[in-house]
C-alpha cells in the first residue's frame, strides 16, 4: 500500500541534504575556468603558412571562410631558372556566427595553417562583428598550446603466439572442391 506525501518527504530529504553542501558555482567574470589543454575555442590562422589554396574554404560544410588572394611573380634566381608566380592572402576571415566548431578545415589544410585556440571570449553584441579577419584570427595564435608528444610505442614488438586451434588450421592442406 502506498503511503501518502513518500514523494513530497522524499524530495524534501534531497533539498535538505543539498542545502548543507557547499555550491560548485563559479563567477564566472572573477574566476576564470578551468578548460582541458586541448580544448577547442576559436580557429588560429598561421598566416606565414597559408598558400590560398582553398581547400578549408571548400571543405567547409557551413562555408563561413572568406578567401581573397592575388598572384604575385617572383624573379628568377638563375641563368636559366624561369620566374615563380605564388598566391598571395589578401582576405582571410571566418564567420563565427556560422561557424559549427567542426574542425573540418583544420583537419583539411595541408600545410598547418589553422589551429584550435582554447580562446572562447569573443562575445559580441552585433552579430555582422562576428566575421573575424586574418589580423584578428593571428592575435589568438600565441593561445594555441604546443602539440602533445606523440608516443614512441613499444620498444620490441613481441609476436603473437597462435593457440592451439590457429596452428592446426594453418598446416591443413586447403582443398578447394
Amino acid at each position: 500500500m502506498a503511503v501518502p506525501g513518500k514523494g513530497l518527504i522524499d524530495g524534501l530529504k534531497v533539498t535538505a541534504k543539498t542545502l548543507s553542501r557547499r555550491s560548485v558555482t563559479e563567477q564566472y567574470p572573477d574566476v576564470q575556468p578551468e578548460l582541458p589543454p586541448r580544448s577547442r575555442g576559436v580557429i588560429a590562422l598561421m598566416e606565414e603558412n597559408c598558400t590560398s589554396c582553398m581547400l578549408c574554404a571548400r571543405e567547409c560544410p557551413s562555408w563561413c571562410i572568406y578567401i581573397d588572394s592575388h598572384t604575385e611573380t617572383a624573379p628568377s634566381v638563375g641563368e636559366q631558372a624561369r620566374e615563380r608566380s605564388r598566391n598571395v592572402l589578401d582576405r582571410f576571415a571566418i564567420d563565427f556566427s556560422l561557424c559549427m566548431y567542426c574542425g573540418i578545415c583544420i583537419e583539411a589544410c595541408p600545410f598547418d595553417a589553422l589551429f584550435w585556440s582554447p580562446e572562447f571570449e569573443y562575445a559580441e553584441t552585433d552579430l555582422r562583428n562576428l566575421t573575424h579577419e586574418k589580423d584578428r584570427l593571428r592575435d589568438w595564435m600565441w593561445t594555441v598550446p604546443a602539440p602533445q608528444p606523440i608516443d614512441p610505442g613499444p620498444s620490441v614488438i613481441e609476436p603473437i603466439d597462435p593457440g592451439p586451434g590457429d596452428a592446426a588450421r594453418v598446416d591443413e592442406p586447403r582443398s578447394d572442391g
